[in-house]
């Protein structure tokens, strides 16, 4: 199976989320991420458990896994609307390029006593506000033992980051490399104030900054899927 980084997963999702609902980005999750870890072990995922999106099970450990869109236009959501009204094409084009595969990851999705997924705890954390390179910005510091505001949620799946050793492993696993700088720091969409205030638009113009970031990662990261089909 060759996988279409053109592909748009609203097309077989059944008027639902392509993250539950498209079989097609379930193929390619399976695909993309059953391949050899940093430690040379190879990471098999299955889809042949009933209730289960995707499975993993051997000596590495048991992991359930869940589909998770990592860029976001803000189409749909409440609180910006005031601002993707006024540009509607450019929103439609960033929610269009966000459902191709190179917006697509996958993490753990069984919660641990009733608390939040990671997923969940990302989207609703308004210092993240379902903002991927502050998600990753997280997770950098996780691996250095330093705090964020998805610290203690990221710790509750230790077991998970620790199959990629480290930082650099696990954005390598992910193909992630196109949202770090060479010093391993990350390219925020926009500028980065520490997590001392939530991120906001305060007009169309840093919208269309953040668009224009976000377009480029999804770009290069689809281009890094067409290439791993190469090798």
């Amino acid at each position: 199976m060759r996988i279409d980084t053109n592909y748009n997963f609203y097309t077989d999702a059944r008027g639902g989320d392509p993250d539950s609902t498209s079989p097609t980005l379930r193929k390619y999750h399976k695909k993309l991420w059953s391949k050899p870890l940093p430690n040379g072990k190879h990471f098999e995922l299955y889809d042949d458990k009933n209730g289960i999106y995707l499975y993993h099970k051997s000596e590495l450990g048991e992991f359930r896994f869940g589909s998770d869109a990592i860029t976001h236009s803000y189409k749909n959501q409440k609180r910006k609307q005031w601002i993707v009204e006024q540009i509607p094409s450019e929103v439609n084009e960033l929610f269009d390029a966000g459902s191709t595969i190179g917006a697509y990851i996958i993490f753990p999705n069984n919660r641990i006593n009733g608390n939040h997924t990671i997923n969940q705890a990302r989207g609703i954390n308004h210092f993240i506000d379902d903002r991927f390179d502050l998600t990753l910005e997280c997770i950098r510091r996780f691996y250095l033992d330093q705090d964020s505001p998805l610290y203690d949620t990221l710790l509750r799946y230790k077991d998970f980051f620790d199959l990629f050793d480290n930082f650099i492993g696990y954005v390598n696993f992910f193909l992630l490399e196109d949202l770090i700088e060479e010093n391993h720091e990350i390219k925020f969409y926009s500028p980065f104030d520490e997590f001392k205030t939530p991120p906001r638009f305060s007009d169309t113009d840093e919208y269309l900054g953040y668009k224009k970031e976000v377009m480029n990662f999804i770009r290069k990261r689809n281009q890094r899927i067409d290439d791993c089909q190469l090798i």
